[in-house]
């Protein structure tokens, strides 16, 4: 029976006049607790002992007065004793009790008297008298599931995580798998939480009943459980007569969760032990979001790879709905609860209107975002009640109105679809139990009715609106599969063109794009609906930009309302995911904000810093340097700004038949001394920045005659011809037959200026310089021949980083330097022979304070940590000669760098649509120096 504080408080009154002459221990004790537990309808003897034993310290043994394993312990004593001296033995008894049964509450009593402590809490512990039981009833709602501990919520979700996957993984290796195994596994995870929050009561039944009534040796442990299972999904009115008391008090429970007939599995009692484990495991204070945790537990690096998956922690859960919807909510909230007439009617207004959202993630996984979002309206809603209520009793079954049934999301796997609804269902419950702890009521939503609606299915193959009819959807959100080109399978590439419908070679859009396009599709008969997902940062720099932005700003109609910049997306689970992600919200333009949010971090470890605009660029910066907002930087076949042309460098493919690492070179020219004239440095990215050293056979001019006196050469040659053989790619097959030849062959003849492809994102400059001949530079390596060093100076510049920076493309977080994207277009400054000669007077004084330090490689010169002053101090000089030439103010940083930039570009490509750009960075420049 479900009590209610009411019935609860008359009881505790009633217990403390028939207990108010208790005061000897020995004689009294095991009949006064038993009717203490009675008050709660709690059968002591289901869930606590009576004079535990425990080894102490000393290897004497100590006999705990009553003890709950997880929950409560009691050191009783006679009336009048020093109850200091009570509490002092009680933490003296833990040492003898196992890790996975520490209780959170000791109370120490002399009948009369009663002190209560939480271990969790810093706080003191509740002192109070008998005659006042009925006062602090609820200080004992642990009793019923009630009390959850956040202070070490992260700590136990991650322990319960392990736990859990201890359990699938024995499973597994015994034979049970697949369907029946994550069935089986989500609804041991129900009925673990359901055991310590208050679903079931009394509490820890579900641990009574592994822990009483199954075999040591785990012989019939799936069996009983499966019997369970059954109990759960049969009404009370409709179970057999002669079922075990123990089954006939589990709650009917419905929601489907129970309703299929699973195989039994086998234990053992290794598993067992895994299983109480488990079982003694608090849930309590297990947030939902320990289901995404424990599906990336039983996942290999390899399958999270393909599938694209990332357990989303809830701070960055919180950096989409809190700008979707949450902040706004919140400020009306308050803007409610201030006013002065008409309150009432306002905030129940509100209330109706929290339960007319409805919320869509079509990548939903494990329901993490579907979970935090709707814990959140609750908590709206609980504060919109206690506005309205006070302290009133209210009936919540009738009071509430947001529900689960609000919510919508799509999985591609049926185990995490499994997971979400059961997170949504535990969500629902926590969000009960704050109701109940607000009102004093003792509520749950069992049987449960409705849930969830999780569709396992494929989101770029499902009409969305199947789940959710687009005019019924008021937001879109989620953190879509990361996937990036090079990785897609043939189907998801495919599945990505389709969407995309670009034409001609498809594009290389990340996997994540198809979901941007699909949401812009979706939302187009209900304008209202707002969008917000995490993204690689791929979508907002190189070239997928124009391949993507396009198409949500023209044929979808979109605006970005608010974005998160590049930040660090660090998972919660086993095997840490790692990326770089930025945050895209997007409205229709017809309900755009007039003020769009940017959220910037400063680097890479802090807090974002907020800014607000009139307008975001695809670039995710303020596009008031521009005419046209939705301008976007395409690759460029050939320089568009009148710089000389970069080029690539050679790239062999020879599956590395043809380059040596030095003790390699060595070993090869002790058997083929005449291979010494045909050898070449070779130099990549990584050997110009740290000063590594490779060599590669240069054999593009030599003779018939000198090929064939060098057997072990030709032999190189043969590797490489069958390498090339077996390619799919029509370029390698083409050049098969010519295995002296490169795939890419730029070899420079004169003294040359190199870029490295991919550099540090830690470094403030890419380093680059100057290489002879006979260096051959890789296609990791970009170069610059008859460079002069006016072209050093404005490409070492920060103006070139900034542009650099946003526009350019990323490796994970490396700077990725494209020849196209940013090269082509970067727009160069207009210099007099005074200005260039003044450049070149500082880039100077740059290679001159690199020369000071002979011994360091250019890693160790451009490390932000060891950069030597005199460098850093050229640097600087030369940066701001650099700025000089494209306008006279100084530039406050590089995003405003890259404005400028921007609206520069804006002119080469457009110049009859820039008419006024130029009195808009006039009037921006005026705004930045306002603010």
């Amino acid at each position: 029976m479900r009590l209610g504080w009411d019935e609860i408080a008359r009881r505790a009154k009633a217990f403390s006049e028939d207990w108010k002459d208790a005061h000897y221990e020995k004689g009294e004790t095991h009949s006064f607790y038993n009717d203490f537990f009675e008050v709660f309808g709690i059968k002591r003897r289901q869930v606590a002992d009576y004079e535990r034993r425990v080894k102490l310290l000393n290897n004497k043994q100590g006999f705990i007065d009553l003890f709950w394993p997880k929950t409560l312990l009691i050191e009783q004593k006679s009336s009048n004793l020093d109850l200091r001296k009570a509490e002092t033995q009680a933490l003296d008894y833990l040492v003898g009790i196992h890790p996975t049964e520490q209780p959170r509450f000791i109370l120490t009593c002399d009948f009369q008297t009663w002190v209560l402590r939480d271990r969790d809490s810093s706080g003191d512990p509740l002192t109070f008298k008998l005659a006042d039981l009925h006062k602090h009833v609820t200080a004992f709602d642990f009793m019923l599931g009630r009390r959850v501990s956040f202070e070490r919520q992260e700590a136990v979700t991650i322990k319960a995580a392990e736990l859990m996957g201890r359990i699938h993984d024995a499973l597994e290796e015994g034979g049970y798998t697949g369907h029946n195994l994550e069935r089986f596994l989500v609804r041991l995870l129900f009925c673990m939480f359901a055991d310590d929050t208050g679903i079931f009561q009394p509490k820890d039944i579900f641990l009574q009943l592994i822990e009483h009534d199954t075999a040591p040796d785990g012989s019939n442990v799936g069996r009983v459980i499966n019997e369970l299972f059954e109990v759960l999904d049969t009404p009370e009115d409709r179970r057999q007569a002669n079922l075990s008391a123990e089954l006939k008090q589990f709650p009917y429970v419905n929601g489907e969760l129970f309703r299929e007939n699973l195989r039994t599995p086998a234990f053992t009692k290794k598993m067992r032990e895994d299983l109480l484990d488990c079982c003694r495991h608090d849930w309590s204070a297990v947030s939902p979001a320990i289901f995404g945790s424990l599906f990336q537990s039983v996942m290999d690096a390899k399958e999270r790879r393909a599938k694209g998956a990332h357990y989303t922690s809830e701070e960055n859960i919180m950096k989409v709905i809190g700008p979707l919807f949450l902040d706004d909510l919140r400020d009306e909230l308050e803007k409610l609860k201030a006013r002065k007439t008409a309150k009432d009617k306002a905030l129940l207004e509100f209330q109706a209107r929290l339960s007319r959202l409805t919320f869509l993630d079509p990548a939903c996984g494990c329901g993490n975002f579907l979970v935090i979002a709707y814990r959140e309206v609750r908590r709206l809603e609980l504060e919109c009640l206690q506005e309205l209520y006070g302290n009133q009793r209210i009936d919540a079954e009738l009071m509430t109105r947001v529900t689960v049934d609000q919510f919508y999301g799509i999985e591609y796997e049926e185990f995490p679809a499994m997971i979400a609804e059961v997170a949504m269902w535990m969500t629902d419950h926590i969000a009960n139990n704050a109701i109940n702890e607000a009102f004093r009521l003792n509520y749950a939503r069992i049987p449960l009715k409705g849930g969830a609606h999780i569709r396992h299915g494929d989101a770029l193959e499902i009409d969305w609106n199947e789940v959710l009819p687009a005019e019924k959807c008021r937001y879109v959100m989620g953190n879509p599969p990361f996937v990036g080109a090079k990785y897609q399978t043939q189907f998801q590439r495919e599945q990505v063109r389709r969407i995309a419908n670009l034409g001609g070679s498809g594009g290389t859009l990340d996997y994540v794009a198809a979901w941007f396009l699909k949401a812009g599709a979706y939302i187009q008969p209900n304008k209202r609906v707002r969008i917000a997902f995490v993204a690689t940062n791929s979508i907002t720099q190189g070239e997928q930009v124009a391949q993507l932005w396009p198409l949500l700003f023209d044929r979808y109609g979109l605006e970005i309302a608010f974005a998160h910049r590049t930040f660090n997306w660090f998972s919660e689970a086993r095997g840490k995911a790692h990326v770089h992600v930025v945050i895209a919200g997007l409205t229709h333009r017809d309900f755009e904000p007039g003020e769009k949010r940017l959220f910037s971090y400063p680097d890479i470890k802090s807090d974002p810093v907020e800014s607000r605009h009139g307008a975001l660029t695809a670039y995710l910066f303020d596009a008031r340097a521009v005419a046209d907002r939705h301008l976007v930087v395409k690759e460029e076949s050939a320089p568009i700004n009148s710089a000389p042309r970069l080029i690539s460098g050679s790239q062999p493919i020879d599956g590395g038949h043809l380059i040596f690492e030095p003790d390699e070179r060595l070993e090869f020219l002790a058997k083929e001394p005449a291979a010494r004239d045909w050898m070449r440095r070779y130099i990549g990215a990584a050997d110009f920045i740290k000063g590594g050293e490779r060599w590669i056979l240069a054999l593009q001019d030599i003779s018939p005659a000198d090929l064939r006196r060098m057997p072990h050469v030709l032999e190189r040659l043969a590797r490489v011809r069958e390498f090339r053989s077996e390619s799919k790619r029509v370029s390698t097959l083409a050049i098969a037959d010519q295995p002296t030849r490169f795939n890419v062959e730029a070899i420079p003849k004169e003294p040359f200026l190199a870029l490295p492809e991919v550099s540090s994102e830690r470094r403030d400059y890419i380093p680059i310089g100057w290489l002879e001949p006979p260096s051959i530079p890789s296609n990791k390596m970009r170069f610059l021949p008859e460079a002069t060093v006016w072209e050093f100076g404005v490409l070492t510049s920060r103006m070139h980083m900034a542009w650099l920076k946003h526009v350019g493309g990323r490796l994970e977080s490396r700077y990725q330097y494209g020849i196209g994207i940013v090269y082509n277009t970067f727009p160069w400054p207009g210099a007099s022979p005074s200005q260039i000669s003044k450049v070149k007077e500082f880039a100077r004084a740059v290679l001159d304070a690199r020369a000071a330090h002979p011994a360091s490689s250019l890693a160790d010169l451009y490390d932000p940590d060891t950069m030597p002053a005199n460098l850093r101090k050229a640097h600087r000089a030369l940066d701001a000669a650099v700025d000089r030439l494209y306008r006279r103010t100084p530039f406050d940083s590089d995003r405003d760098r890259v404005e400028h930039l921007f609206g520069l570009y804006e002119q080469m490509v457009n110049p009859l649509q820039t008419k006024g750009a130029a009195k808009n960075r006039r009037v921006a420049r005026k705004a930045a120096k306002a603010n």
